[in-house]
């Protein structure tokens, strides 16, 4: 059984941003000082993902006006390839409802392309292909993304401003 415990305490982080730090590019990823500054911020939650009693990865989810925005998302490279990602996903959608998330273009490569293809097989669909997600800090860049949902947005720009103001405090 899939299901969540979000972690407030710092010293249980430490395995999460060692994932976080190794799987995500530099310039897709905060540094440690702000990621630790998320569990201030009273919109964030940084979720544990167990799996029974194993811990399998993590996600960062922000409160939004009327979706949530799932920031990043990891099973555990020693999870992978059990469907977990798809329980996950499941789970996160009854407990939160609608879901709004950033991937890489399909174009850059098979990766990205899997991951698209992961989202779009479990109920999400591409609604810009013209986001750019902001930079996270000097000497990081912006990035072109998709910008994916599981519900259906009538205003696409207010998401996006929303995550410029409050994920990316733009």
């Amino acid at each position: 059984m899939i299901w969540f415990e979000e972690l407030q305490m710092r010293k249980k982080l430490s395995r999460i941003y060692a994932a976080y730090e190794s799987t995500f590019p530099e310039d897709e990823r905060r540094e440690q000082k702000q990621f630790l500054a998320l569990l201030e911020n009273p919109d964030c939650f940084i979720f544990a993902v167990k799996n029974d009693d194993d811990f399998v990865g993590y996600l960062i989810l922000w409160k939004l006006e009327n979706s949530c925005f799932l920031e990043h998302f990891e099973v555990f490279e020693e999870y992978r390839n059990l469907k977990l990602g798809s329980q996950i996903l499941a789970e996160l959608k009854e407990k939160f409802g609608n879901i709004v998330l950033e991937s890489e273009p399909n174009s850059l490569g098979e990766m990205a392309e899997r991951r698209i293809n992961f989202y779009i097989r479990n109920g999400f669909s591409v609604i810009s292909q013209d986001y750019i997600q902001p930079s996270y800090g000097i000497g990081k860049n912006s990035i072109n993304l998709f910008l994916l949902s599981n519900f259906a947005v009538e205003n696409v720009k207010k998401i996006e401003e929303e995550l410029l103001s409050k994920v990316y405090q733009l």
